[in-house]
């Protein structure tokens, strides 16, 4: 999730210090300097004496790239081709696959496909290893290269060897690049019930959550049974975007808060008044794929009882990135604040927990992939508070309620039991069953 700033800007100014806090500066700062010429002295002699000569701004970008690989995944700098990429993903359409992918250990790892792209289609899962691209193999090299590969002409095709857990080989996919153009928001009514899907929070994801609101009364011809708002495999954006996504459900309150390194550094963000929704009941999907953003969304309608969160435990990010750029071209992210859900809990390492747990029995490999989250990555900030979710999810006790096989599922037609059972549940909710509706009155 980011938090973009124009510039950022240090403020001096001279004042008087007590004699101990002077001395403790100086301290500090003796030390740094002294830190500062260890370094200059590793470069003037890399410079100087490697084996092949390197250029000098190809040393300085490293060692800006592993002083914020020290401190946590998200961290990190951005020179003009990352930047391009992040407006690119942000704002426009690209030739490619789908993927959003991140590198473990020098492997690709598949964070999550987007929905109805090349990748999706043909089945990518979260977790998956990409190992080769055209059988060359990509393990050990740069991300931006695999990236760069993955992209290209609209049309063209790739072969994508991939590792996923619970297979015995690795195995090949052969994926036809498209112009993957990027609809944070579709909408649809499956019987009196309108389903929202958000794939991320770009710049117009709340202006046009609401449209769909509106879109799915001017189709039905009056007010839905109630809603599905879908956030699986969201990975997030935007934190005013979320702000505004989750101000569309609620008609007041909290929505979230973000903490810094300061206790007295807090920023809240609260809903105006009004619900576009109507007070009109509402399940929320999640998976293991829901970051971020998605969980923000989640976490303040869960903590103000307007919605029933289903599915599975979503990803844990609970930090704060901001944006600053540096100059024209490049940009730092840093990670500057926590965010907590209106009852005051970190998402952070433990994500968000459904109030029904609901596996996806569709998909067949379901069991026996594993789920990838924050607390896998490496670096990643420790949520002391955590809740230890390990034990329930590995209680291998059927459910009851959950005994179908993918099989029998594809027999009766139903291609996503998620849904299917979200849908299910919403017809069986009662509109006073929840708090805070009401419909707004006029735009916001």
């Amino acid at each position: 999730m980011f938090k973009p700033v124009l510039r950022a800007s240090l403020l001096v100014s001279s004042v008087a210090l007590i004699p101990a806090a002077t001395s403790a500066i100086a301290a500090v700062d003796s030390t740094t300097y002294r830190e500062i010429d260890q370094f200059m002295s590793v470069f003037e002699r890399v410079r100087s004496d490697y084996v092949e000569k390197v250029d000098d701004n190809s040393l300085m970008k490293g060692a800006i790239e592993g002083m914020l690989a020290s401190l946590d995944p998200h961290s990190s700098y951005l020179d003009a081709r990352d930047f391009d990429n992040m407006r690119t993903q942000t704002d426009g359409n690209y030739g490619g696959l789908g993927l959003q992918v991140t590198q473990e250990d020098g492997a690709v790892k598949v964070i999550a496909p987007t929905e109805d792209t090349p990748a999706w289609r043909a089945g990518v899962k979260s977790g998956d290893y990409i190992t080769h691209l055209d059988g060359v193999l990509i393990v050990g090299g740069a991300l931006d290269d695999a990236v760069d590969k993955m992209r290209g002409t609209p049309g063209t095709s790739i072969k994508l060897t991939i590792v996923r857990a619970g297979r015995d080989k690795p195995f090949d996919v052969s994926l036809t690049r498209e112009v993957i153009q990027l609809r944070p928001v579709k909408w649809e009514v499956k019987g009196d019930i309108g389903v929202i899907n958000i794939n991320s929070f770009s710049r117009n994801t709340g202006a046009d959550v609401r449209a769909a609101l509106q879109g799915i009364d001017k189709k039905l011809g009056g007010k839905p049974r109630g809603y599905v708002i879908d956030l699986r495999s969201n990975p997030g954006g935007l934190l005013d975007q979320a702000v505004e996504v989750s101000d569309a459900f609620l008609e007041t309150g909290e929505i979230v808060s973000q903490r810094g390194r300061n206790r007295r550094d807090i920023e809240r963000y609260y809903a105006r008044k009004g619900d576009f929704a109507h007070g009109l009941p509402i399940v929320v999907l999640v998976d293991s794929g829901s970051a971020s953003a998605s969980e923000i969304v989640a976490g303040a309608l869960q903590d103000h009882h307007r919605a029933v969160v289903m599915g599975e435990r979503s990803f844990g990010k609970g930090s704060v990135q901001t944006l600053i750029p540096l100059d024209e071209n490049t940009a730092l992210r840093l990670t500057t604040a926590r965010y907590y859900t209106p009852a005051g809990k970190s998402v952070q390492e433990g994500g968000i927990e459904p109030d029904i747990q609901v596996p996806q029995l569709s998909d067949p490999d379901y069991k026996s992939r594993p789920k990838f989250r924050e607390a896998d990555l490496s670096r990643h900030l420790i949520n002391e508070k955590k809740i230890d979710n390990s034990t329930l999810e590995k209680d291998d006790k059927p459910d009851p309620r959950f005994t179908a096989t993918a099989e029998q599922l594809k027999a009766k037609g139903i291609s996503d039991y998620q849904l299917h059972y979200a849908l299910q549940t919403v017809g069986r909710i009662q509109p006073q069953q929840f708090a805070g509706g009401g419909a707004r009155k006029g735009g916001k």
